[in-house]
């Protein structure tokens, strides 16, 4: 007997085949029939009218901590997503060396600073009962809603070999022995590969650079060879000219990581804009040159834009234009009078329009910020305009119009940045992207930055596009683009199709309704923390192993995922 039947619906079979009717029946975890199904089931389901699609699969997420108080992974379930991976950009919870039971606190403040996790969440949220990688992914086990899989971060791996040394010192020999030990301990204890960074945006909770931006490529390169002793394995890397164009050493970098590797290497991510035709050109250099060189470099990129906010008084990214940092990092009173100094802010001004401030330069038009929420009542009625408009009525520079906004809020104004790569040129450029054999859709950053973007929703979103809006694609294509790309790429063993023998990971949508609501500020986090929420709009249910997880945008309670471990559940994909 199956356990369940759903009925007349639209196969959408994530090969890129035409969509087709039929039934699909799912016994004991697995697709068990597809066609005309007559066999009895305990429970069934018309499905005509909808879609029926393989769970789609997340390639960069940082729910690293965000499953232990939330076994959902919301709101990526939510939005079909059944299966992620985690441990990305060097950045893991584990390794923890037992010998220092500090490290653990160090490692909190890091992810608060570098990924936007809340403090409190994660202090209050994750038991941080673990020191292997084993133990890490041991503590998952059983008790999470999706499929799961962790690279192993770096930055772990230097912190547990060498201490506060990690940090601006170099391994001895020995102590890079002892970390490739420690790595391959993880790998064969299911991680999926190395995950690294030597990105100038990366500072861990003291403002330094991240243990992993100290690495040398000799140290990079004997970790990726390790890679490669393991079966379905990867490596992903992040650098510099990730944010805009590679120089020719960050090249040579990623092309000799996945050679020595024989592993594919992904990158996140690939910003694509019409105003700068050159950078999808010159990203993709790395990819042509490392299948010469017996590699694989694959960039990741959105296909959606993502909603990000803006803050004068906390973290963000407009923290990271170049000379900025100082500034937004003084204490808020002293901030203020900076601001307000109109050399400061022309001085500002250059250096976000400077070509060193590179994807930065994006967030520079002020002019384009829209007010979010407000604090006092200077600002009553601002919420929702335009700073341009408002600048335009008080005879400012939109700039300084913007500070004497936030200034009123003591810097806490939410401010939301209007896309300036909205137009219909780099939304042609990103279709032409999309078909290249390196590109892959992803780089949500679900699990991170939690109250400044909402990425996880990029599925429904983009399929939602897709049928009602830019049709930029065909629905298989986007299908296939969200599912078996993926997994293919990861070597997930029979997950990313719906094929007979194949986990049952399944999302059963609404073609006519499938999409994302708009992000808004939720305070559901352990310690009341914020975080932007968004609501699946036209997901009937979500299915993982064939359990169902999600009906009607609300987790039904069961926890029917698995962690993910390399060899076991993954296979080689080879790049030799």
């Amino acid at each position: 007997m199956l356990d369940h039947v759903i009925k007349g619906a639209t196969v959408v079979d994530g090969t890129g085949a035409p969509g087709y009717t039929a039934d699909v029946g799912v016994r004991d975890g697995r697709i068990a029939a597809i066609g005309t199904v007559t066999e009895a089931s305990r429970t069934s389901e018309d499905a005509s009218g909808l879609v029926l699609a393989p769970g789609f699969v997340d390639p960069h997420t940082h729910y690293d901590a965000q499953l232990f108080w939330d076994p959902y992974a919301t709101p990526s379930l939510n939005h079909g997503v059944t299966t992620v991976a985690g441990g990305n950009c060097g950045f893991t919870l584990a390794p923890l060396n037992p010998a220092r039971p500090e490290d653990a606190d160090y490692t909190r403040r890091m992810m608060s600073k570098v990924e936007g996790m809340s403090l409190v969440a994660l202090e209050e949220g994750a038991p941080w009962n673990w020191h292997s990688f084993g133990d890490y992914l041991d503590a998952l086990e059983g008790r999470i809603a999706v499929n799961a899989g962790f690279m192993v971060g770096h930055c772990a791996l230097r912190r547990y070999v060498m201490g506060a040394d990690a940090v601006g010192g170099q391994p001895t020999g020995e102590q890079l022995e002892q970390m490739l030990a420690l790595f391959h301990e993880a790998m064969d204890a299911g991680a999926w590969g190395l995950s690294t960074t030597q990105s100038s945006t990366h500072s861990d909770g003291d403002g330094k650079p991240v243990a992993s931006r100290h690495a040398k490529p000799a140290e990079l390169l004997a970790l990726s060879r390790a890679v490669g002793e393991h079966e379905g394995t990867q490596i992903e890397a992040i650098v510099a000219g990730c944010l805009d164009q590679f120089s020719d050493d960050e090249i040579d970098l990623f092309v000799e990581m996945s050679a020595a590797a024989g592993r594919p290497l992904n990158w996140n991510v690939l910003t694509v804009d019409a105003a700068v035709p050159e950078r999808v050109p010159r990203q993709l250099v790395a990819s042509e040159r490392a299948r010469k060189a017996g590699g694989r470099v694959v960039a990741l990129t959105m296909p959606i834009l993502t909603p990000m906010n803006m803050s004068l008084g906390t973290f963000c990214a407009l923290n990271l234009i170049p000379g900025w940092g100082p500034i937004l990092a003084l204490p808020v009173p002293e901030r203020i009078a900076r601001l307000r100094d109109p050399s400061v802010r022309a001085e500002m001004l250059a250096r976000a329009n400077s070509k060193e401030a590179g994807v930065f330069r994006r967030l520079a038009n002020f002019g384009r910020y829209v007010i979010g929420d407000t604090y006092s009542p200077a600002n009553d009625g601002l919420t929702g305009q335009v700073v341009k408009d408002i600048a335009a009525r008080r005879r400012q520079e939109p700039f300084e119009c913007l500070v004497e906004i936030c200034a009123h809020d003591d810097l806490r104004t939410v401010l939301w940045p209007m896309p300036t790569d909205n137009d219909s040129d780099s939304w042609t450029l990103r279709a032409e992207t999309w078909q290249h054999p390196d590109v892959m859709l992803g780089g949500s950053d679900a699990g991170a930055h939690l109250d400044r973007m909402c990425g996880a929703p990029y599925t429904t979103r983009f399929l939602g596009d897709c049928l009602r809006g830019r049709r930029l694609t065909t629905l298989e294509a986007a299908v296939k683009m969200l599912t078996d790309d993926p997994a293919r790429l990861f070597g997930l063993r029979e997950r990313g199709r719906i094929a007979e023998g194949f986990h049952a990971d399944l999302v059963l949508f609404d073609p006519e309704r499938i999409d994302a609501g708009k992000a808004t500020l939720v305070h559901d986090l352990p310690g009341d923390s914020p975080r932007l929420d968004s609501k699946a709009i036209g997901i009937t249910a979500v299915w993982v192993n064939g359990v169902e997880s999600i009906r009607g945008d609300v987790v039904t309670g069961a926890v029917p995922g698995k962690v993910l471990r390399s060899g076991r559940d993954t296979q080689t994909v080879s790049t030799r």
